[in-house]
Formats: structure tokens, sequence, C-alpha cells
């Protein structure tokens, strides 16, 4: 495939790597120096875009390349409030979009075990659930996007938490996520049930990079020649 690589940053020139080592070329490549060459020509001329920028520009590049007609992998966070926006103009147009907070496959594992471990402790009054995560100083957004979904699948399961904070917090209806930012962490997202006699705990940590640019390129091998709206239960066949 021809890969448009929308945000050429740490995590774009990983992703590239994995794409060049999978037989794939990658002759679109969009940063902050040639952001004039982001046009709809341009991401014709490639079979697939992947969108990892930020959370100010991430909408305007998504539709960008849907109006293109090229199928789009996004995986900015901090903009879903335009997330239902996206999808519909994806399905009325008839093109391919797939979102995902965290492509990496050990990640989206975790958001299951995660969903079925809120599920069990739903009825379980005595314990008390609070998450951390922990990321690099250069992220941009705090909480982090795995951690909000995360916490949706949570409150999702648990009724007795009515909504997420990020902070630690005191509030019983509250589930807090405690957000850190220092060097080097690439990133780890902590669950936590307490209570008075013991304390249940998942985690997952991030070694490296290569995980989520794997997962992108997986993401984008997957939406190839596909139409409609995808996540990353779709790539791994997760149901």
């Amino acid at each position: 495939m021809n890969i448009a690589l929308i945000g050429y940053g740490k995590m774009g020139k990983i992703i590239e790597q994995i794409a060049l080592g999978r037989g794939h070329q990658v002759p679109l490549k969009i940063d902050l120096n040639n952001l004039d060459e982001c046009t709809t020509d341009n991401l014709r001329t490639c079979d697939v875009a992947i969108e990892f920028t930020g959370p100010h520009s991430a909408f305007d590049n998504v539709m960008k390349g849907l109006k293109a007609g090229i199928p789009v992998v996004c995986g900015s966070t901090g903009w879903l409030e335009k997330y239902s926006e996206v999808t519909d103009f994806c399905q009325q147009a008839d093109g391919s979009f797939l979102y995902a907070s965290n492509f990496s496959i050990g990640v989206n594992i975790f958001f299951e075990l995660n969903r079925v471990l809120a599920e069990m402790m739903a009825n379980q009054n005595g314990y008390d659930v609070r998450m951390t995560e922990i990321h690099h100083t250069q992220k941009k957004d705090a909480p982090s996007g795995t951690a909000i979904t995360l916490a949706e699948q949570i409150l999702e399961k648990i009724t007795r938490k009515t909504k997420w904070v990020n902070e630690a917090s005191s509030d019983a209806d509250a589930l807090s996520i405690e957000s850190i930012r220092e060097d080097p962490a690439p990133g780890t997202h902590t669950i936590v049930y307490d209570s008075a006699v013991d304390s249940i705990e998942i985690r997952h940590t991030a070694h490296n990079r290569n995980g989520f640019a794997t997962g992108a390129v997986l993401a984008a091998e997957f939406l190839n020649g596909k139409k409609g709206v995808y996540s990353m239960k779709d790539v791994l066949s997760i149901r």
C-alpha cells in the first residue's frame, strides 16, 4: 500500500519504519513544515491515511482524508466531541474510517480484561475503584485517551460511579483518574479495586512505542478495501 502519514513526529516516524518493514510505501508525510502539501489531490495518490497529530487538528485532517475518498485510520485523542460528525459523514460518503484511543494489541486485550473485571465487580459494593495513568511529559492530553476508554468501560458496568474526575477524589460517586507526567514513560495504565481486606489490580505497561505503531499499520492493512466504520475489535477479531 501507499500510506499517507498525517503527523510525522516520534510516533509517525516509528509508524513509517514499521510500514516499510511490512512492504508498504510512505510517499506522503505531513508535519508542521509542509501542511500545505496535505491536499485532496496528494491524499488521493495514497491507498490509506494514518492520522497521528493532536486534538486541535485531528478532526480537520480526518475529514480531509474522507473527502479525498481514501480510508482513514486515526489515533489522535482529545477530539471525540466531533466523532459522530466524522462517522456520519463517513457513512454518507461510503467511506472508511477507524479510530482507536490506543492501537496496541496488548492494550486492546487489556480493554477486554477491564470490561470483564468491571462487570464482575459491579455488585461488590465493598470495593472502591480508582485509576492511574503515567505518560511522558510531551503527552498533550490528560487523562489519556486510553484512560478515558478504560474509565467509560468501568462507568458502564459499575453504576455506583456516575462520573470520572482527573484528580484524586474522596467523592464516592466519582472514579478518580490520577495523571502523572514523567520521562521516560511510553505509557502505564493501572486500575485498582480496594476493600478493607484486600486489593485487586490490573496494569498494562508499554515498554516502547512499537506496539502502538504496529497496531496502527495493522489497522491500515485491515481497512484497505473496506467500507464503513471500524474499531480495533474488528482488526483483532475481538467479540
